[in-house]
């Protein structure tokens, strides 16, 4: 959804931003952490706040979808990844959501899972930070005013679900470390290290097919037919048929429908018992995991690691210790697959173990981004 290179706007002075904040979100202390770091900051550069406090799961989403936008000039989001895929999610929904997706959305730190922010803080060229001092980074660059394109990634399930993504799709062990630490979620970022342990201790292996249209075979083959698909619906609101209707969705020109085979110059993995499969398309898949090292905010690309089965849980725990710098395919590691892609398609052959799309549950189906 963005154009090539990067160009930047600002925005402009004084500024009005809603600022969306869930409270329950990671430890609890959004709010706190609002007035007393990012509100000071804001009102030197003269950016004022409508402060709109979430109270339920899909609120956020309703909002943005519902509201006349035009009273603000950027959309705040402070929480942890979840809210802003509720935000993104929202503003699709809307019948003008091409102009809504204009609007500068901006992301504070203020939950357990901020890769979002921890990318941007990299992509700016700030040194690596934690806590209050990434929420203070982030602010600063919302003080800055400049905004800059960010790809989206669309996902379509085997049950007719068609969402909008920011960060990153899993199934297996990422996926089930997401999910089953969320009962940790006053630890803050410290869950992931629990949940991780946890799941190292009971390594499950996951079958499924999985096929991928590798960056470089787009280039040098034809494309795929322009026919779009019968819609499949944006979360839940079916959308008006065709290419052309006002306010129908992009076509994702590049896939098959499900029930189809992967086109032919698409790279279907021979291996079908995998540890974890994941597609990031932001650097980071944590505060402290620099998973996609060569990521940018909107290269075009999705960067796909998946893991085969038959690694030692060893192995593995020095992986992930090794991405929280970033050098985890230095370790050439055998069992570690990396490749940038296009679009991609997994097949699961049953439905067990949970996935994921930025940080969020799915039911396990068959989907294709």
């Amino acid at each position: 959804l963005s154009p090539p290179g990067d160009s930047y706007g600002v925005l402009p002075r004084p500024c009005h931003a809603l600022v969306l904040l869930n409270p329950q979100s990671g430890s609890g202390r959004a709010l706190d952490d609002f007035q007393a770091v990012v509100q000071p900051m804001l009102a030197e550069a003269d950016i004022a706040t409508t402060v709109f406090v979430t109270e339920r799961a899909h609120h956020a989403h309703e909002k943005v979808r519902d509201e006349d936008l035009s009273q603000w000039d950027t959309l705040v989001v402070m929480s942890g990844d979840g809210l802003l895929f509720e935000v993104v999610n929202g503003l699709m929904e809307r019948p003008d959501w091409r102009e809504a997706m204009k609007k500068p959305l901006c992301i504070l730190p203020g939950g357990s899972g901020n890769a979002l922010a921890a990318s941007i803080n990299y992509y700016a060229g700030y040194d690596h930070v934690a806590k209050k001092k990434l929420l203070t980074n982030c602010t600063f660059i919302l003080c800055k005013g400049l905004y800059t394109q960010m790809d989206l990634v669309s996902l379509s399930t085997a049950s007719g679900k068609r969402f909008f993504s920011f960060l990153g799709f899993g199934w297996g062990f990422i996926s089930d470390v997401d999910i089953d630490s969320e009962k940790y979620r006053w630890l803050g970022s410290a869950r992931f290290t629990l949940g991780t342990l946890q799941c190292l201790a009971k390594l499950r292996v996951y079958q499924g097919r999985l096929s991928y249209l590798p960056m470089a075979a787009e280039q040098s083959s034809s494309p795929a037919p322009r026919d779009a698909p019968a819609p499949v619906t944006n979360g839940h609101i079916p959308q008006p048929a065709g290419t052309g209707a006002p306010g129908s969705l992009p076509p994702d020109s590049l896939l098959a429908p499900l029930g189809q085979p992967v086109p032919a110059h698409w790279t279907v993995v021979p291996e079908e018992e995998f540890v974890l499969v994941y597609a990031i398309y932001q650097s980071h898949l944590g505060t402290n995991l620099l998973m996609a090292p060569a990521a940018r905010l909107h290269d075009g690309c999705i960067h796909l690691f998946y893991m085969k089965a038959g690694i030692s849980r060893v192995t593995l725990l020095k992986l992930f210790l090794a991405m929280s710098r970033g050098t985890h395919l230095d370790l050439n590691c055998p069992h570690l697959s990396y490749v940038p892609v296009r679009a991609f398609r997994l097949e699961p052959r049953v439905a067990a173990g949970v996935m994921t799309v930025d940080g969020e549950a799915l039911a396990c189906e068959p989907v294709q981004g």
